[in-house]
C-alpha cells in the first residue's frame, strides 16, 4: 500500500527542487524508482509543423543509446501522428513494442530499443496538448495498471514542468533574436551617425594608422583636437576595430553632468546613499563592463571624480556612492578633450597622475582647415545624409566656386560646422549660382563652366580614392566607405563621370 498523497507531494517537491530541468528530472527519477521500475525519463513533444518529435529534457542510462534531440518521422506516419496529437490525452502502458499496431510500432522503434517497457502520459493544459511524459526500463513486461495509476497522479505538476521548459526555450529564442536585432541596429546606427570616416586615406590617414595600431590593445587612448573635429567618430573606430567589438560602448559627455551627480552617474549609488536615492543604481562604468567607455570632454571632470577615475584605471575596481564593497570592472577607457590638459595640470585644474594614466596613447586629430582635401568628400557625404533626413528627393550639386570657398574657409567649428552649413543650405538654399538641383529644367541656369568644373573636382576625388583602394568599390576598405556613399550611388556617379574601374576598365 502507498500513500498517494505522500507520493504526489514528494514527487512534486523533487520535480520542482531545481531550476535546472535535468537536475529536477534526475531527482524525480531517483524518487519514483522506489515505487516504479525506471531506467530513465523523457519530456518530449510532437511538432506538427515539421512532423518530428522533440526531446525537451531527458535522463538516459549509460546502457541505452540516447536518441537525438529531434526525431524526424517518415511521411507515411503524418496522418496517424496528427490524428493522435488531436485526440483525447491518455496514459499508455507498453510492455512490448512488437505487439503494438503498425504505426505505433514504427514510431516507437525509431526511439526505443525492442526490449523495453514504457509508460507514456500525454500532458495537456486547457485543451492544449503540450507534450508527453515517458518513463522506461530495459526489460519487457515491467509495468502494471498500478504503475499507470501512480504516474497519472503527476499529470498536473508534469504539465507545469513542461510548460516551464517551453516558456524558457521561447525566452531564449526571443533573447537570441533580440541580440541579433540589437547587433544589426547598432551597426546601422553606427553607419548613420559617423562610423564612416571621411578622409581616412587623405587628411586623416596618419590618425587612422594610429587607430589600427592601438585598437587591438587594451591601453587607454586620449583623443585631442578642437571641438567638432570628429573625436567621437575616431572613438567608434577604435572600439569597432578592437577585440571588444560587440561589447558595450558607453559614451559620456563629462561636461554635461552636474558636478553633484558625477559620482553617481559614473560609479552608481546604493539605495539610501543620499536624499532621493530610492533604488540601487548601476553606474556607467558597470554598464561598460567588458566593453569600452568613451569619456568626452574629460577635462571637465571635477577633481573629486578624477580621483575615483584614477582608481578605476589603477585597480580596475569601483565603489558605488554609499557602498562599502569594491566591484571589479573590465573597461577600456577612451577619453577626449579640446582643452590643453598639460596646461591644466600646471594650473592645478587636472591631476597629474591621472593625466599620465590617460595619456598612454595620445592621438591628435587635425582641424578641418589643415585638411582641405577632405572637404569635397565630406560635402558629398553630408549632402547625401542630410537629403535623406530632410526627405529631399533630388540631391543637389555644388558648383566648383562654392567648393573652393569651402576649402578656403577657416572652419573654427570644424566638421560639425561644415555639417550644419550643409543642412542649413538644404533648408534655406544657397545663392542660385552656387547651389543647383539636378533637374533638367533647372540645368540651364547653371553656367557651363561651373558644371564642368564641379564634375572635374568630383571625378578627380573619386579617381584618387579608387586608386587608394585598388579599384575596390564596396565592402571593408572599399571606396564607398571612404567616400561616405552607398556603393550603388558611387557606381552611378562613376558611370555618369565616365570613370572606368574593375570589369568596365578591362572591357
Amino acid at each position: 500500500m502507498i500513500d498517494e498523497n505522500q507520493f504526489f507531494r514528494q514527487a512534486t517537491l523533487h520535480l520542482f527542487s531545481s531550476l535546472d530541468i535535468a537536475t529536477a528530472l534526475q531527482r524525480l527519477l531517483d524518487y519514483i524508482k522506489t515505487y516504479i521500475p525506471a531506467d530513465g525519463i523523457v519530456l518530449g513533444m510532437y511538432d506538427p509543423k515539421i512532423h518530428a518529435g522533440r526531446i525537451l529534457a531527458s535522463i538516459f542510462p549509460d546502457h541505452l543509446e540516447k536518441p537525438s534531440g529531434i526525431i524526424s518521422f517518415p511521411p507515411q506516419l503524418l496522418d496517424w501522428f496528427q490524428k493522435r496529437w488531436g485526440n483525447t490525452p491518455e496514459i499508455m502502458c507498453i510492455n512490448d513494442i512488437d505487439t503494438q499496431p503498425p504505426e505505433m510500432k514504427k514510431a516507437l522503434s525509431m526511439v526505443w530499443p525492442e526490449n523495453t517497457s514504457h509508460l507514456h502520459m500525454d500532458l495537456e493544459l486547457e485543451n492544449q496538448r503540450l507534450g508527453v511524459f515517458t518513463i522506461f526500463v530495459k526489460e519487457k513486461h515491467q509495468y502494471t495498471d498500478f504503475h499507470t495509476g501512480l504516474i497519472s497522479l503527476l499529470h498536473d505538476p508534469l504539465t507545469s514542468a513542461i510548460g516551464n521548459v517551453l516558456k524558457h526555450r521561447e525566452i531564449l529564442r526571443l533573447h537570441d533574436l533580440l541580440e541579433d536585432d540589437n547587433e544589426y541596429l547598432s551597426q546601422r546606427l553606427m553607419e548613420m551617425t559617423g562610423d564612416t570616416i571621411i578622409g581616412a586615406d587623405f587628411g586623416l590617414s596618419s590618425v587612422i594608422e594610429m587607430v589600427r595600431k592601438v585598437a587591438p590593445m587594451n591601453s587607454p587612448v586620449l583623443l585631442m583636437g578642437e571641438t567638432g573635429v570628429g573625436k567621437e567618430v575616431i572613438a567608434n573606430a577604435v572600439h569597432n576595430a578592437s577585440r571588444r567589438k560587440g561589447r558595450p560602448l558607453i559614451k559620456v559627455n563629462c561636461g554635461a553632468i552636474p558636478e553633484t551627480l558625477v559620482d553617481s552617474e559614473l560609479f552608481g549609488h546604493e539605495k539610501g546613499a543620499f536624499t532621493g536615492a530610492f533604488f540601487q543604481k548601476r553606474g556607467l562604468f558597470e554598464r561598460a563592463h567588458t566593453g569600452t567607455i568613451f569619456l568626452d570632454e574629460v577635462g571637465e571632470l571635477p577633481l573629486a571624480a578624477q580621483v575615483r577615475l584614477l582608481r578605476v584605471l589603477q585597480e580596475k575596481t569601483i565603489e558605488r556612492v554609499g557602498g562599502t564593497t569594491s566591484l571589479s570592472v573590465d573597461v577600456r577607457v577612451i577619453s577626449a578633450t579640446h582643452r590643453n590638459l598639460e596646461q591644466m595640470v600646471a594650473n592645478g585644474g587636472f591631476r597629474e597622475d591621472l593625466w599620465y594614466r590617460l595619456n598612454v596613447f595620445p592621438i591628435i586629430i587635425p582641424p578641418l582647415r589643415q585638411r582641405p582635401e577632405d572637404i569635397p568628400a565630406l560635402v558629398m557625404h553630408f549632402i547625401e545624409k542630410k537629403s535623406k533626413e530632410l526627405k529631399i528627393r533630388k540631391t543637389p550639386a555644388l558648383s566648383s566656386e562654392y567648393i573652393k570657398q569651402l576649402q578656403e574657409h577657416a572652419w573654427p567649428g570644424n566638421v560639425r560646422e561644415l555639417e550644419n552649413l550643409i543642412e542649413r543650405a538644404l533648408i534655406t538654399g544657397i545663392p542660385q549660382n552656387l547651389l543647383e538641383k539636378r533637374q533638367d529644367d533647372h540645368l540651364e541656369s547653371l553656367p557651363e563652366m561651373d558644371k564642368k568644373s564641379l564634375d572635374q573636382v568630383v571625378r578627380k576625388h573619386i579617381t584618387a580614392v579608387l586608386k587608394k583602394t585598388n579599384g575596390k568599390i564596396e565592402g571593408q576598405n572599399g571606396a564607398a566607405i571612404w567616400l561616405g556613399v552607398h556603393p550603388s550611388t558611387l557606381r552611378a556617379r562613376m558611370k555618369k563621370l565616365d570613370i572606368l574601374f574593375g570589369r568596365s576598365k578591362k572591357n
